[in-house]
Order: C-alpha cells, then sequence, then structure tokens
C-alpha cells in the first residue's frame, strides 16, 4: 500500500511536521510517498533519503535560517540560499533524487516564467532550497536556466502533486492563522509573513477533504516564520496533536 505524506510550507512552524512523523511510524504507519514545499520539502527530503525524525529534529536545531552571514552578492534578496548547500551536503551527501528511500515530489515556483514547478528527478538539494526560499529574505535558487523561490507562493499545500500516486493520503498541515493584534506585527517580515499566508491559507483549507486524515494543530498560529527559540514547543505540538488524531478519529484506518 502506498501512503501518501503531504507536508505543508510554514518556516519553523515545520518543525511539528517531524513531531507528525514521530507519532505516525510509533502507530506503525510509514509513508511511502511524500510531497512537501517550503519546510515541508526540508523535512520531506530527509526523511525521504532515510533520516529518523531525531536526525531531521537536530538538523533543524543546528541550522541558522537566518544566517546574514550568508549575504547575498548581486542577487535580489538578503541572503543567499545557495550558501546553504554545504549544509545540506552533509547530510545528503548523494544529491539526487534517485538515492531516496521513498518518493519525493517537492513544489518550487519559477519567478521568471510565474508558474509552478514540480521537482521529482535529478540533483536534490537545490530544489529544496528553492522550494524553501522565503520571498524577501532568501534570493532565488538558480536551476537550469530559471530562478526559484518559495513553493508555498503557488502551492503551498501539494496535495495534488501526490494524491494520483497515494492509496492512503495524509496531510500535516502548520500554516493557520488567528486573528492578530498591531503589536503582533513588530517587524517588516512579519507583515510579508502574513501577506504571503492571507491567500494560500485560504486555498489550502480547501484541499484538507482530498486528504483521509488532516494534522493542523491550530495552536501553530502564534509561532513566527523565522522563530528558532520554541523549536521543542512546535515539535511537540505536532506530535501530540497527531496522537491524538489517530486515537480520536475512528474512520481512519491504515491496512497493514
Amino acid at each position: 500500500m502506498n501512503i501518501g505524506l503531504v507536508l505543508s510550507g510554514g518556516g519553523m512552524r515545520g518543525v511539528a511536521h517531524i513531531g507528525v512523523i514521530k507519532a505516525l511510524e510509533e502507530h506503525g504507519i510509514f509513508p511511502t510517498h511524500i510531497s512537501g514545499s517550503s519546510a515541508g520539502a526540508i523535512v520531506g527530503g530527509l526523511y525521504a533519503y532515510g533520516y529518523d525524525y531525531k536526525t531531521i529534529l537536530d538538523f533543524f536545531k543546528n541550522v541558522q535560517f537566518l544566517d546574514f552571514k550568508k549575504y547575498a552578492l548581486g542577487k535580489p534578496g538578503f541572503i543567499d540560499a545557495e550558501k546553504f548547500y554545504p549544509q545540506f551536503n552533509t547530510l545528503i551527501k548523494d544529491d539526487n533524487f534517485s538515492a531516496l528511500k521513498k518518493t519525493l515530489i517537492i513544489t518550487a515556483t519559477d519567478i521568471l516564467k510565474g508558474s509552478l514547478k514540480i521537482f521529482s528527478e535529478g540533483e536534490l538539494i537545490k530544489p529544496i532550497l528553492a522550494s524553501a526560499a522565503f520571498p524577501g529574505v532568501f534570493a532565488p535558487v538558480k536551476i537550469g536556466d530559471s530562478l526559484y523561490i518559495d513553493g508555498g507562493a503557488l502551492n503551498n499545500f501539494p496535495v495534488d502533486v501526490l494524491k494520483s500516486q497515494a492509496d492512503i493520503l495524509i496531510g500535516s498541515y502548520v500554516n493557520g492563522f488567528d486573528t492578530l493584534t498591531i503589536e503582533d506585527l513588530k517587524h517588516s517580515h512579519h507583515v510579508v509573513e502574513r501577506a504571503f499566508k492571507l491567500k494560500s491559507v485560504k486555498e489550502d483549507y480547501k484541499k484538507f477533504k482530498q486528504c483521509d486524515l488532516v494534522i493542523s494543530p491550530k495552536t501553530l498560529g502564534k509561532y513566527g516564520t523565522f522563530d528558532k527559540k520554541y523549536i521543542n514547543e512546535i515539535f511537540e505540538i505536532g506530535y501530540k496533536t497527531t496522537l491524538n488524531e489517530l486515537q480520536n478519529n475512528t474512520s481512519f484506518q491504515v491496512k497493514r
């Protein structure tokens, strides 16, 4: 049986995906097919490569994504996403989709053509970096003859790209939002993030009905896209929410 796992974008809230994976595996559910956007592409890439949840969690703790020492020279952005390549390469030593132990599909946005790009073969690390290149912060990633940014710009919850390949489809969605106060918008990137989410969230919610099970922790809305200090809390929210969903959703069954 093919079990699909869809991992949304959401910045550091994507750490909740790691908790979801831990809970699923504790219940004997091992996804065979994964699709991911942005943070979901990072988690999905490492998971599909064969790493366990502990290794993926440690990676997120050790990498400083808002590293302004990796400044973008002559590129439209503050941080050069491609300068993270060596850190990803320490874990993804064989930089190719063919090295993966699970089927993986990554979404990114071709900023020149204004179209969605699906990556599922060839080099692996650059598509992951491109999918997670949050616009206005990270410079676009050059792959081939074009430039790519965050997959969340056009498909933040890539259910559709995986649905035909999976017998069971599980969605992990970490990008919900709540009503804010003026005090919550302290920095320019908070405004950018808010604007980025408003349209995508409404489109993403429509995809929930295509999944057999959706894990969407409501409490994640209070955590910022680039906020690392609550990483353990975010992981636990993903883990505990998944346990509750598996225990309370009696209609969801995976035949093993």
